[in-house]
């Protein structure tokens, strides 16, 4: 009997978190204002957090909150305060990797699920049972796993035990996701929430006796990005990682956009519903789910760990920019009935401009823009400014949360 199958996505505001939940998600992800590991996300207050979890809740949609920091000693009285307050708040569940969060967060709040976080190294089926027995729910696999040993940590482990694992999103360079380059270089703690991102740097080596010559680490004439790994993408694998008997399929991307989101919220919601309606429709969508997928931005795909040990094909060693067909022009907020649609600008745009825009059914719907009007009413040829908001004239029948994004050339 096939499992039930989440499709867990992730909010970095309040906004994406509305989009996450219309676009197709059946639980999200977020951080409060501390002890998630997103310390430049914008992260969410108490207040937020209700209000998110409320709007989510109507729909039928989980929330989870994170607080998977690896703590130090001056973490854990925070730590206890911030739980008293989301005992308070009733997330549906936290997600944690430091077994000292973990002991505060049963004590604290002894009813409340708790998940554990890929930061804590769950590699193989022992460490799911330790979990369980302390009480765990739900246990995230490492990046580092493949679909057969994440299969037979399915056959070793209770039932009512769940797994999750990504399936779309960044790669990161170290094991699990646990980081010491940042620390080192710039005094920033990944593990605490503040990764700088080293490993999209480039690199060269210098030999100590010739200061200021630099030699490529990789032979080539751009240069090399020796860490820099392509990103995830298993929408074409849907059939496996089902068959692997996971329970949750995990975006990443707490720091994306709207439009990211979005993307790939309805891109796998549709995937995963189709496949379980019929695996005959899944795999004559595939071309679908694939045009889909590259309209956000990404820094090419690979498959990761789940077909074996990654090589080479998985790295982009020339470069550390993301692939990007398309632009994020603003989303729905409002609908007047003159057909104007509000919006908060996110990039510029014209009048006369084709744009394309993007429903939560799964349509992609173009249409020009025919006029641009600002809060005073004055009209606009274009609209330079970001964060401006606007009421634009498209021609055509809009609803609120529709996203508005233009092909790039």
């Amino acid at each position: 009997m096939m499992r039930k199958t989440e499709l867990l996505i992730p909010a970095g505001s309040l906004d994406v978190l509305k989009t996450a939940v219309i676009y197709g998600a059946d639980a999200v992800y977020l951080g409060g204002e501390a002890f998630g590991l997103r310390a430049k996300a914008k992260n969410f207050t108490n207040e937020e957090i209700r209000e998110g979890i409320a709007f989510a809740h109507e729909r039928g949609v989980k929330v989870y909150i994170t607080a998977n920091i690896l703590a130090h000693n001056e973490d854990l009285a925070g730590v206890e305060a911030y739980f008293e307050e989301l005992k308070e708040i009733r997330p549906d569940a936290l997600i944690i990797s430091d077994p000292g969060v973990f002991a505060i967060a049963r004590r604290v709040i002894p009813d409340m699920e708790i998940h554990i976080s890929t930061q804590a190294n769950n590699t193989n089926y022992g460490t799911y049972l330790f979990w369980h027995q302390l009480g765990a729910k739900r246990v995230v696999s490492a990046r580092e796993l493949s679909l057969k040993e994440i299969k037979e940590i399915r056959q070793q482990i209770p039932e009512d035990m769940e797994i999750e694992s990504f399936i779309h999103g960044a790669m990161c360079i170290s094991y699990s996701g646990r980081c010491l380059l940042s620390n080192f270089l710039v005094g920033r703690d990944a593990n605490q929430g503040a990764c700088t991102h080293p490993c999209r740097w480039k690199y060269s080596i210098v030999e100590e006796t010739r200061p200021g010559e630099y030699m490529p680490v990789f032979e080539n004439e751009r240069g090399t990005y020796i860490f820099n790994s392509k990103d995830l993408c298993m929408i074409e694998h849907i059939p496996e990682m089902i068959d692997a008997g996971i329970d949750s399929f995990k975006i990443e991307g707490r720091m994306k956009t709207a439009l990211y989101v979005a993307t790939v919220a309805r891109t796998y919601r549709k995937a995963i519903d189709d496949y379980q309606k019929d695996p005959a429709l899944y795999q004559a969508n595939l071309d679908w789910y694939r045009e889909e997928i590259g309209k956000c931005t990404y820094r090419e795909f690979t498959t990761g760990f789940y077909f074996g040990k990654p090589d080479s094909t998985t790295q982009i060693y020339d470069n550390n920019t993301y692939v990007k067909n398309y632009t994020y022009l603003g989303t729905v907020e409002e609908v007047r009935e003159d057909g104007c649609c509000r919006i908060e600008q996110k990039n510029k745009f014209s009048v006369g401009e084709e744009i394309e825009i993007m429903k939560p059914d799964g349509r992609n719907v173009t249409a020009v823009v025919k006029a641009i009007t600002n809060e005073d009413g004055e009209t606009q040829e274009s609209a330079p400014h970001p964060k401006q908001v606007l009421y634009v004239d498209l021609g055509t029948e809009l609803q609120v949360y529709d996203i508005l994004r233009r092909k790039e050339a």
